[in-house]
């Protein structure tokens, strides 16, 4: 493992832990400031608006510009938002520095290049989860921490720990080096990414696959607090729950190869939908947040997937156009999630577990006609 993939991970293990705190409350404090269901699925899918432009530009300037400056970037900003939240005191200007904090999605794509081009001896898919879970073990205490604050101090104090956080985890990245460019013996020819059917497939299937794995999440603390009556600090254990499902499904299966990685995550989170449907006690509820890793583990791997389809000089754009697809499912899916929750929050759940299954049938479907394709090529 080299010294700049160690960096990052101890930087993405500060903002996991940043994020941690207060990111299972933003229904909650949204609901707070009178925000209903509906609304809030409409500000959830704002912020996916903003995750969704960003990606491909920075993807593309990442290829052209080195991906640090844009991390860069994105760390500044993120800092920013969270001081925003933290200092609003109307529902608007929360909205904004929430909307803002979006933003700095965009540097998913260049992050994910950077360690792909860092990760030394190690596979892409072994290192992108292995920083996947340094975030997520960060995670692991701030939900317990933001919900003990928020009982205390109330949520806004969670929002000014957060920025702090954050402004810890900026400083810790601007220490990166440049990342070494990838050498490969094949010839890149540019603007052949979109003629690349395999990849357009797969960023199709990212998209319907990310909108199913993330429709129940947006409103569920929401759900567990008004149906069934959990206090904000025992939303905050499911949280830690999440994070520590997160880092443990990461490492143990983050070792297989990355397709069967990305379909696993499938069952993990249509397990999470049935537990949140049909359980009744906190045990029942933290093994559900805890199997929510596998959200995580399938947003890792589709990663890992792209990246043995195209050529080393398309990485960023290629992940830029992959998490464009994620971040569209996080437009969709939330005013969908909002609007089933306000008709019945049961609801939610099982239309998420008959898109689940669905997508499920289609990826294995179209990856076992794309294998047959690519053998009778051979």
């Amino acid at each position: 493992m080299t010294r700049d993939l160690i960096l990052v991970m101890i930087s993405l293990w500060a903002w996991g832990t940043g994020e941690g705190l207060f990111i299972y409350f933003q229904p909650l404090y949204l609901q707070q400031w009178g925000a209903d269901p509906v609304l809030i699925g409409a500000i959830f899918g704002g912020m996916g608006i903003g995750m969704a432009v960003s990606q491909i530009p920075a993807g593309y300037l990442a290829d052209r510009l080195g991906p640090r400056p844009i991390m860069w970037l994105s760390w500044g900003l993120g800092a920013a938002a969270a001081l925003a939240m933290a200092a609003a005191n109307t529902l608007t200007a929360f909205v904004i520095g929430l909307l803002l904090y979006g933003l700095t999605a965009f540097a998913l794509a260049p992050m994910n290049a950077y360690i792909t081009r860092v990760r030394g001896t190690l596979g892409a898919g072994r290192a992108l989860t292995f920083a996947s879970a340094a975030y997520n073990f960060g995670a692991v205490i701030g939900p317990t921490v933001g919900g003990a604050v928020a009982e205390g101090l109330g949520l806004r104090t969670v929002y000014w720990i957060a920025a702090a956080a954050f402004t810890v985890s900026t400083v810790l990245v601007l220490f990166v080096r440049n990342a070494p460019p990838e050498h490969h013996p094949e010839p890149h020819v540019k603007g052949q990414l979109h003629r690349n059917s395999r990849f357009m497939f797969l960023v199709i299937l990212s998209l319907l696959t990310m909108f199913s794995l993330y429709l129940a999440q947006p409103l569920t603390p929401n759900y567990l607090q008004n149906e069934r009556g959990l206090s904000v600090q025992q939303i905050g254990w499911m949280g830690s729950a999440a994070s520590l499902g997160n880092v443990i499904i990461m490492l143990l299966l983050g070792s297989l190869s990355p397709l069967a990685g990305f379909l696993v995550g499938l069952p993990l989170v249509a397990l999470f939908a049935i537990l949140m449907w049909r359980g009744n006690s906190l045990p029942v509820f933290a093994i559900g947040y805890f199997l929510m890793g596998g959200y995580r583990l399938s947003r890792s791997m589709v990663l890992a997937v792209g990246r043995a389809l195209i050529h080393p000089a398309e990485t960023g754009l290629a992940y830029g156009m992959l998490e464009t697809a994620n971040a569209l499912a996080t437009i969709l899916a939330p005013p969908l999630a909002g609007y089933l929750y306000k008709s019945s929050p049961a609801l939610v759940y099982q239309v998420a577990l008959l898109s689940i299954g669905v997508v499920l049938l289609l990826n294995l479907l179209v990856w076992a006609l794309l294998t047959r394709r690519k053998a009778a090529v051979a």
